[in-house]
Parts: C-alpha cells; sequence; structure tokens
C-alpha cells in the first residue's frame, strides 16, 4: 500500500496536525510520513522557498534523505495543497493520490475568494506583531478554526511550538508569496483527488475547493461546521471520509 505524506499550509508545520497523524494509524490508514516545508518546523532555519516548484523539490529531498519511496498519497492542506499539486503533476510517478483539504489556487479562484477580504487588515496586524506570538496564535485560532472547547490547550501547545522553531517574518512573506503566485497547471493530475473542504471556513472562500473539484471532474466533500484548519477541527470526520473513499482506496494498491 502507498505510503501517506502530509503537508501542513503556510507558517505551520507537521506538529500542528495534532491528533490527526495518531487517528489516522488507528483508521488503518497507515503511519504517515510528516516532512515539513523549509522555513517551518524542523526546518525553521533554513531559508523558506519563494515558489511552489522549490517547495516540492525540498520535500522531495527530504523523503529520499529518510529512504522512504514513492509512490505516496499526499493530504495536504491549503498552501501544503498547491504543492501536493505541482508535485503529483511534474512528476506524476511518484503520487497515487491526493486528498486536499481547503485549499485555493489560480485559476480557479479570485483573490478574494481566495483569501476572505475580512481577514486582510487581522493578518496585517498579525505580520505586523509578529514576535508577540501571544496575539497572532490567537488571532489565527479566531481565523482558522470553529472549535473552541480547546482553545486554552491549543494556544499553550502552538506558542511553545512557536518558540521552539520559531518562523521568521521573511519565511511567513515568502510562503504567502509563493501561494499567491501559485498557478495550477492546464491539465488535473493525473492520480485520483479527493476535495474536502469546510463550509464554514473564514479564511478560504469554499467554492475554491467546489471549482477545482469542478474542473478536475474530482470528488468532493464538504464538513458543514469547521473552519479551514479542518484537521484541527474534525480529525475524526477527515481520517473517516478518507478511510471511506472508494477511488483512493483502489489507488492504494
Amino acid at each position: 500500500m502507498s505510503r501517506w505524506v502530509f503537508l501542513r499550509g503556510l507558517t505551520r508545520e507537521s506538529r500542528h496536525w495534532g491528533s490527526l497523524p495518531a487517528r489516522w494509524e488507528a483508521a488503518g490508514l497507515g503511519r504517515p510520513l510528516l516532512p515539513d516545508l523549509p522555513g517551518n518546523g524542523a526546518l525553521s532555519a533554513q531559508p523558506a522557498p519563494w515558489s511552489v516548484p522549490e517547495m516540492v523539490t525540498a520535500v522531495r529531498r527530504q523523503l529520499s534523505a529518510t529512504g522512504a519511496h514513492g509512490p505516496y498519497r499526499v493530504l495536504a492542506m491549503s498552501l501544503g495543497a498547491m504543492a501536493a499539486t505541482e508535485w503529483a503533476s511534474a512528476y506524476p510517478e511518484e503520487v497515487g493520490g491526493l486528498v486536499l483539504v481547503n485549499t485555493s489556487m489560480r485559476p480557479f479562484c479570485t483573490p478574494a475568494q481566495r483569501l476572505r477580504p475580512r481577514n486582510w487588515g487581522k493578518l496585517l496586524r498579525v505580520a505586523q506583531r509578529w514576535q508577540d506570538r501571544a496575539y497572532c496564535e490567537r488571532t489565527i485560532h479566531a481565523i482558522t478554526c470553529a472549535r473552541t472547547d480547546t482553545l486554552a490547550r491549543d494556544l499553550e501547545t502552538w506558542q511553545a511550538i512557536a518558540a521552539d522553531a520559531p518562523v521568521s517574518r521573511q519565511a511567513a512573506l515568502a510562503q504567502l508569496l509563493a501561494a499567491a503566485r501559485y498557478r495550477a497547471p492546464a491539465s488535473a493530475p493525473r492520480c485520483p483527488a479527493l476535495l474536502l473542504a469546510s463550509a464554514a471556513d473564514r479564511l478560504v472562500n469554499p467554492v475554491c475547493s467546489a471549482r477545482i473539484a469542478q474542473a478536475w471532474d474530482a470528488q468532493l466533500l464538504t464538513h458543514h461546521w469547521a473552519g479551514h484548519d479542518l484537521p484541527h477541527d474534525d480529525p475524526q470526520w477527515l481520517c473517516n471520509a478518507v478511510a471511506g473513499s472508494v477511488i483512493l482506496t483502489l489507488s492504494g494498491g
């Protein structure tokens, strides 16, 4: 069976998956590989690439260094999903399936759909106060998470991650510009793809996932109350959705 690889989004790292990897394994989907994008997590000291293809190169290099071999199936969200799309398009023999969570990319979506205007001012203030991690993590939580019963624990964990592996303001800017400039290839990836969208996503309009799914003739599943960080809000639903996907099961070998 193909090994799963998880890719997180803008300024986030493998520890931000929370309980999902353990739940994933318990659901019989195997132990996922958790590479970080340069500038984040274990690679926080490295310069962040200014383009999505460079991110793909970095991910492939990490996996190769571990001795892992494809083809892989890739679960990715937001910016990570752009990297996964580029990976599947540029190296189709390495990617056997995609699960893309709350992503957006040109040419399918407008700028206002990719980043809801109501958040522009909030994100500008986050950039201005980047060293104030308590403020930044609280703001990010409010924008990306619908579930608040674990708020205090989440903020404590996220601030500890930021202290242990700080993401620089320059890395955040590089990742943001890479995401904004990325344009998906004209042809859909050859492998099966499942799009997952959160109806209550306050950061990215879920119409983006719907338009990608329509353009690619791919399956789309919608979670009706989760926010942008679906793995945080309802990781078990995510596991069940993937485990129950016939197209991905068949693609897994």
